[in-house]
């Protein structure tokens, strides 16, 4: 069982951005953190994403789209769509669900 609240208080590892907390072959779940002058570097996923944000403000440009994204927000990216966070306010984080687990379909 997890806790939300857990969640929140997870924080990078030695740097990393992305840390995963639970793997089973049909999903992966993780905890991304963004700061302010973090860049979002990520590259389009082989499997489908949905993001949901636990905590601050952003723009989610998905495809070309740009779209605001708050506490609460629910956002799905298909699986190879070019999508990355920017305008970040404060420290951003937002619980990842990879189907299948991340890397799965990856070639």
């Amino acid at each position: 069982m997890l806790n939300i609240k857990e969640l929140l208080k997870v924080t990078p590892i030695n740097g990393r951005k992305y840390c995963e907390f639970l793997r089973e072959n049909s999903m992966s779940l993780g905890i991304y953190t963004l700061g302010e002058k973090d860049l979002d570097e990520q590259l389009p996923h082989s499997e489908d994403e949905v993001y949901i944000i636990l905590e601050g403000e952003a723009l989610i440009n998905i495809d070309g789209e740009n779209k605001a994204v708050k506490e609460g927000d629910v956002i799905f990216v298909p699986a190879f769509t070019p999508h990355f966070f920017t305008r970040i306010n404060g420290i951003f984080k937002t619980l990842v669900i990879f189907s299948p687990a991340e890397y799965t379909n990856q070639k």
